[in-house]
């Protein structure tokens, strides 16, 4: 468990984040979403400098390079200074009895703090540490053996500097070793005049500053080279990502790079062993999350080369697919698993540090990954948040976790700089399209959780599946299975599209459908058939059960006649005049081509009726016997099909 959490950060005045931004953080993980050059990166970035893992002159402000340029020269000509950014972050329960154990009860009970940079100021100020002086020292006293006189003046002090000032008096045997306990609360703290309570001083610097969790930054130009020049690796400092990722595989493989290269060709075996340890143990995490292919291993071959005439050595790193038994450096396989590979790579260099908390930023993470890799991902952030919190930036709905909307914060680039908000406050339609494109496909997964589906046509197909069945189960007779999930597709031409995806998906699917008149989407189902995607027996229609004399049947003739105008005519009691069934052309196939043909229309809105059915909330009565015979075969012969 981490000692202290981050709940909130306020940025202001930083790259493209003009206006001050406050922003809500997820104790496990929260979530970054918006356009390109929307100021998700700036965001990170300001974090991350805050208290970077390590050195690193990439992770450290510079009014140069970080204040927005609009406004630049006017404040390097002021006097006044800038908060660029101030974190809120909560103290564990853990860490409070920690330092109750050092300084005794009472004295430090703050649960939250915050921690602010500035850009003139090199100094960090904390804010809200509140300890009680007072009690500390009475405290102290009934420690030592003290005279009631030096008591009460240590009890009057204001500044534990004035502890240092009293006399001792006769009796007062254990005054020299108190002012020496106090000297080191003074020493310990901050040197600086700015902290007015010494012993809040004390517990920022030996408590608070060494238990503040350190941020680690990764994005999407960290991945390794497929070639490594060994020689340059050694003699010129890091100048990007890569070769900062290239120091952390020989760091992860405890090598140093100098030894590989003043190695014979006898010992390179040695160093190759270490790396293909390392590089098996990185592996084997990846392919806890990686079920893309698993078919992959890493090989480290150590070439002696010549450039511009100087010996050089090269470490060749290559992915070896096992099922085609060919091999390609590291940079030209799959972009995803190159990222993944070199993630874990950075991720040992915070792991194997044991002392520190962190807080992982990931900018774009799993962008070159396939939707079900980045699925793969996001159950690797989930195990992550147990130990970390993360913080990362998207613009794929696939990155986006439906059911924690409430981790969400949404990005966006307006002419006054950032806006970084609570996605139910964005309007933007760009801005919020991976939301919903995301809810969009989480609607669709739920669809099909069922291991058994029905396609029916629309959403009155399946109330009058469902009313139907419900009301014969009611009667002890047969109905739809309760393991069948009915799935209305939105019409006759989406039902190939459907069948090929569920099928995709290894469920199990049948259809039932009004009887085709369109040859179009006859044609595609056959063509499924052909090519043994569904079979031909998982397709039955309506008109097998309708028992209406005629070749072609939609739901609603399952139903006698007059009970489906009765219905028809409640539903549209306010639009039309009353239908009777004399109205009706018997010569025409189906009820509501009838119907159409009295209103006068192509066709009417085929909901309206069966949603009035549901309304009534009807019971076997209100039906014919014939009418519940029809369903009930249907459903006898829809249940076998699963």
């Amino acid at each position: 468990m981490a000692y202290i959490k981050l709940k909130q950060v306020t940025v202001e005045k930083y790259k493209s984040i003009q206006k001050q931004q406050i922003v809500e953080i997820d104790d496990a993980i929260t979530t970054l979403v918006g356009m390109n050059e929307a100021g998700k990166t700036s965001f990170l970035t300001a974090i991350a400098k805050t208290n970077y893992f390590t050195a690193d002159k990439d992770f450290e402000f510079d009014i140069t390079q970080d204040y927005p340029r609009n406004e630049l020269i006017d404040f390097q000509h002021e006097e006044e200074d800038c908060d660029i950014i101030k974190c809120k972050y909560e103290i564990s329960k853990e860490l409070l009895l920690e330092i109750e154990n050092d300084l005794g009860k009472d004295i430090f009970t703050t649960t939250q703090f915050t921690y602010t940079k500035h850009y003139k100021s090199k100094s960090s100020s904390f804010g809200g540490l509140v300890a009680n002086q007072k009690k500390y020292l009475e405290n102290k006293c009934n420690e030592y053996t003290l005279t009631e006189t030096t008591k009460e003046l240590i009890k009057k002090c204001s500044s534990l500097n004035d502890v240092a000032l009293i006399t001792a008096l006769e009796g007062d045997d254990g005054l020299a070793e108190l002012k020496v306990e106090i000297k080191k609360i003074i020493t310990g703290g901050f040197n600086s005049a700015s902290w007015t309570n010494l012993l809040e001083s004390y517990i920022a610097k030996n408590w608070i500053n060494e238990k503040m969790p350190k941020f680690w930054y990764f994005d999407d130009y960290y991945p390794l080279s497929g070639k490594i020049n060994i020689n340059k690796l050694i003699n010129e400092p890091p100048t990007n990502e890569k070769d900062k990722t290239s120091i952390a595989l020989f760091e992860l493989a405890r090598i140093k790079p100098e030894d590989i290269l003043n190695a014979t060709e006898q010992e390179y075996e040695k160093y190759i062993a270490l790396l293909e340890a390392s590089s098996n143990k990185i592996t084997k995490e990846i392919f806890n999350y990686w079920s893309t292919n698993q078919n992959l291993d890493i090989e480290f071959r150590i070439e002696n080369t010549t450039v511009n005439g100087r010996p050089e050595k090269i470490l060749d790193i290559r992915v070896k697919s096992q099922r085609h038994k060919i091999t390609l450096p590291l940079d030209r396989r799959s972009k995803g698993f190159n990222w993944f590979f070199s993630f874990i790579i950075w991720f040992s260099k915070i792991q194997a540090d044991k002392n520190s908390d962190y807080i992982l930023l990931l900018d774009e993470p799993g962008l070159n990954l396939h939707a079900s890799a980045q699925a793969d991902l996001l159950r690797f952030f989930g195990d992550l948040s147990k130990k970390y919190q993360i913080i990362y930036t998207t613009h794929s709905p696939f990155m986006v976790e439906t059911e924690h909307l409430d981790r969400v914060r949404t990005c966006f680039e307006t002419d006054n700089g950032t806006i970084i908000s609570d996605s139910i406050q964005e309007k933007d339609p760009n801005t919020l399209f991976p939301l919903q494109a995301a809810l969009g496909y989480d609607i669709a997964q739920n669809l099909f959780i069922s291991k058994n589906n029905l396609l029916v046509e629309g959403p009155a197909d399946l109330i009058y599946l469902t009313v139907l069945s419900s009301i014969l189960e009611t009667e002890k007779r047969v109905g739809l299975k309760d393991n069948i999930t009915i799935v209305p597709v939105g019409g006759l031409d989406k039902v190939s599209t459907f069948i090929s995806l569920l099928r995709g998906s290894k469920l199990n699917v049948a259809c039932l459908l009004d009887t085709f008149t369109d040859q179009k989407g006859k044609q595609k189902v056959d063509d499924l058939i052909m090519h043994k995607i569904i079979k031909e027996k998982s397709i039955r229609f309506f008109n097998e059960f309708a028992n209406n004399g005629k070749a072609t049947a939609d739901i609603e003739d399952l139903f006698e006649k007059k009970e489906y105008i009765k219905l028809f005519n409640s539903a549209f009691e306010n639009d039309h005049q009353e239908i009777k069934l004399t109205d009706l052309d018997a010569n025409l196939d189906t009820v509501l081509k009838q119907i159409n043909k009295v209103i006068g229309k192509d066709r009417f809105n085929h909901y309206r009726p069966a949603n009035k059915l549901n309304q009534l909330g009807v019971d076997k009565k209100y039906f014919s016997a014939k009418t519940l015979e029809n369903f009930e075969k249907m459903f006898v012969e829809i249940n076998k099909l699963f």
